[in-house]
């Protein structure tokens, strides 16, 4: 069913779980900000402090995508043209640099595994920018997701919000210490390169998607 299809909710708890499934639908998706969250886990590197960002950071845009801004942005065609041409070109460099990391066995990734890891700062550095600096972010948690938070009633919105805010919170926990209680027998050079080539995949596919 399209998402503008969905009809709105009568009661506030029926809000929240279309809320949770809506956001569920969206989160779990991966993109720039999870293969972040999954590689901080895999590294057992800074993960609460990733996961709690990407989280608030979460909820702060639904928000703003249910209360308003996500209608300003579906109804300015040139909003959603920079959106989706940014998002691809984003996407696009994410998944190319992942290739290439795939595909020349490149050790990089592997450092923070050996010893050397990135400091609290640089990692919180990095989880911001690939939330507020992809547009790709802004389409699925802000537009579509503000869409469809949009057609509740206007007492009910906050139960929708809430509900997909409890989605974002329950994915990333899972998938950043999920990762980390699996890091031990993941963080070999072979397992990283599937990695890698995985996202990379995902990650154009995804671009080509926004493109056409």
């Amino acid at each position: 069913m399209p998402i503008a299809e969905i009809a709105p909710s009568s009661v506030p708890f029926a809000a929240s779980i279309q809320g949770w499934l809506t956001g569920a639908g969206l989160i779990v998706a991966i993109g720039a900000q999870n293969a972040l969250v999954l590689r901080q886990g895999l590294l057992r590197s800074h993960v609460g402090p990733v996961v709690a960002l990407c989280v608030l950071s979460d909820m702060l845009l639904i928000c703003a995508g249910v209360f308003g801004l996500g209608a300003a942005i579906g109804a300015n065609p040139l909003l959603m043209a920079t959106f989706r041409w940014g998002g691809a070109a984003f996407l696009a460099v994410y998944g190319l640099r992942a290739a290439w990391r795939a595909w020349s066995h490149d050790a990089s990734a592997l450092q923070d595994a050996r010893g050397t890891r990135n400091g609290l700062g640089a990692t919180l550095l990095s989880a911001a920018a690939m939330t507020y600096l992809n547009p790709h972010v802004y389409l699925d948690t802000v537009v579509l997701l503000g869409t469809v938070g949009a057609q509740q009633p206007q007492d009910q919105r906050w139960a929708f919000a809430a509900g997909a805010s409890l989605a974002s919170l329950m994915w990333f926990s899972l998938l950043g210490f999920g990762a980390a209680a699996a890091a031990g027998p993941l963080r070999r050079a072979g397992v990283w390169q599937a990695i890698d080539a995985a996202i990379a995949v995902v990650m154009l596919t995804l671009a080509v998607q926004l493109i056409r």
